[in-house]
């Protein structure tokens, strides 16, 4: 706390006062629940109403106090939860990375275009938004059964002569995922493009630097900052996401959110999936850690 105060003692009263609904927000929508999945996850699964015990219970003048690490023991000795992890977050790099290869030509080209164009392009990229996640990825489901779109089109071509098997594998699960978190990558690596200055490359060009070369010393370098936080966008949700594997992916595309809903609805071993959560977060807040002390550097070398 001592820390916090004085990491704002530099602001006037004006504007201590400005940023507190903010952080009111942000302990009540983020801090809060977290602490109530926390308590869950330290309390032991029982039959009943809600199905997890108490961690505090006074009882004849005496306070009791009781953790149960079961879950995590759990959670960390038995191989499912370890190989739903490392699938899901392998599968949420690659995911990442896709992302990156097909969204920085796109974010460059719609921010290097006339504004017109520009302001069509990006209607293209957030149009998808404006239908369901559920629809879009039953409709990506029809797409790539034997019998669906993609497959009929191959045959009709006569570029196969039998159906391809996409749907309920891994790869129709990277197509969904690839698809629908390409937006969240794209639109801040645009606003990061779109505020460089252009009369960087005019000097490089006027130096003799080629096209490329410019792109490499000058646009990449500046649009690192970009490319990072459009990265977490996609990386973060993806490492817990749901729907999509359920939909598109096979038996074996088991990842932590399916293991997580499975503790919650069929298990109703709260204190499992809480725990399950918690140890998400955790590993999430690593890459997060991670660019807020890439960003402080930054800053203070500009200082």
């Amino acid at each position: 706390m001592t820390k916090l105060k004085k990491s704002f003692a530099w602001l006037p009263t004006r504007e201590r006062l400005s940023i507190l609904p903010p952080y009111a927000w942000l302990i009540l929508t983020l801090l809060v629940p977290f602490l109530i999945v926390l308590k869950i996850s330290f309390a032991e699964s029982i039959f009943g109403q809600p199905p997890y015990s108490q961690l505090l219970e006074y009882k004849d003048g005496v306070l009791r106090i009781a953790l149960y690490l079961e879950s995590y023991i759990t959670l960390f000795s038995d191989s499912l939860f370890v190989d739903a992890y490392l699938r899901s977050i392998r599968m949420a790099v690659v995911t990442t990375l896709f992302c990156v290869l097909i969204g920085y030509p796109m974010a460059y080209f719609i921010a290097q275009a006339n504004p017109k164009t520009r302001n069509l392009l990006l209607l293209g990229v957030i149009l998808p938004f404006w239908t369901s996640l559920l629809l879009r990825v039953y409709a990506w489901a029809g797409i790539l059964r034997n019998e669906g779109l993609l497959n009929s089109f191959l045959l009709w071509t006569g570029l196969i002569d039998s159906p391809i098997e996409l749907y309920r594998t891994d790869t129709a699960v990277y197509i969904g995922l690839v698809y629908t978190y390409l937006p969240f990558f794209i639109l801040p690596l645009y606003t990061n493009l779109l505020k460089h200055d252009r009369r960087l490359l005019d000097a490089a060009y006027d130096l003799g630097a080629r096209p490329f070369k410019a792109f490499l010393t000058i646009t990449l370098p500046l649009s690192i900052s970009g490319v990072i936080a459009g990265s977490m966008l996609v990386f973060i949700p993806a490492v817990g996401e749901y729907v999509i594997p359920e939909l598109l992916g096979g038996t074996n595309t088991y990842m932590i959110g399916r293991v997580m809903w499975d503790q919650y609805f069929t298990n109703s071993n709260w204190p499992m999936a809480a725990a399950i959560a918690v140890v998400m977060l955790m590993i999430l807040l690593i890459p997060l850690v991670l660019f807020q002390i890439n960003q402080a550097k930054q800053y203070k070398e500009q200082d």
